[in-house]
């Protein structure tokens, strides 16, 4: 049961922190840095508020391409960039700030030509981080202590060519209520060289979330808060790896 004390937190919270919002933007990897060349830039730094509407996939208007790829080599270190304004890296600034805590999550998908895809094929999950119970760390304060940066391995052992690489982070300070759980993503336009294999089962967006989800309709202010589900498919397989 809720305390009077933790609601009144809680709101004071939401009040203090309506506006601090963010966006997915610049990539790299390795020693290379993408900037923004390959990301399909969302118009703002406002949340998507659905988790079954057509902006789920790559944020508002994120279904259209733009001319860049980015050059990539299977199993290479990719790394996704979040800050709160467009194009300020400064690490003075939080990446996702004002209590927005929530997990964080990386999806590819394999597709013809990354430079049109819609997303409509299915995406496989190759990285999270949800709720650390023992430190009561998230995945965005862990984006919050590394300037904004979460890097993963990309999968060896999928085929080369072309990928939309999907960055997600959910917060969740208003998620106590349906719909109240604000999407954060982008997606990267990559093509993977030195690949081979098989792809890993995947998942669609829509479809992969509902608004229902443990992950998504959660009270994390809650007095009886201690474990967190993440949403979606679990990350693929190491073998992939």
């Amino acid at each position: 049961m809720k305390t009077t004390s933790t609601a009144l937190l809680a709101t004071g919270l939401l009040a203090q922190y309506a506006t601090a919002h963010s966006i997915f933007q610049q990539s790299g990897s390795g020693s290379i840095d993408f900037d923004t060349k390959c990301t399909r830039m969302p118009p703002s730094n406002s949340p998507v508020t659905s988790a079954t509407g057509a902006d789920i996939v790559c944020n508002v208007g994120g279904t259209s391409g733009i001319a860049e790829v980015c050059e990539v080599n299977a199993g290479d270190e990719f790394t996704v960039e979040m800050h709160a304004q467009m194009n300020d890296r400064s690490c003075s600034n939080e990446a996702i700030g004002g209590n927005h805590f929530g997990p964080v999550m990386v999806y590819m998908s394999k597709v013809d030509d990354a430079t049109s895809a819609d997303g409509s094929s299915e995406w496989f999950k190759v990285d999270e981080f949800g709720y650390d119970a023992s430190s009561k760390t998230w995945g965005t304060d862990l984006l919050n202590e590394n300037c904004g940066k979460r890097s993963f391995k990309l999968p060896s052992k999928i085929p080369a060519g072309d990928y939309l690489v999907r960055a997600e982070a959910i917060a969740l300070h208003t998620a106590g209520q349906s719909g109240g759980a604000q999407f954060y993503m982008s997606c990267y336009q990559v093509r993977i060289a030195g690949g081979d294999g098989q792809l890993p089962a995947g998942v669609k967006f829509p479809g992969a979330y509902s608004a229902s989800d443990p992950g998504i309709l959660v009270d994390i202010w809650g007095n009886g808060f201690s474990e967190y589900t993440i949403p979606g498919p679990a990350v693929i397989d190491q073998s992939f790896f």
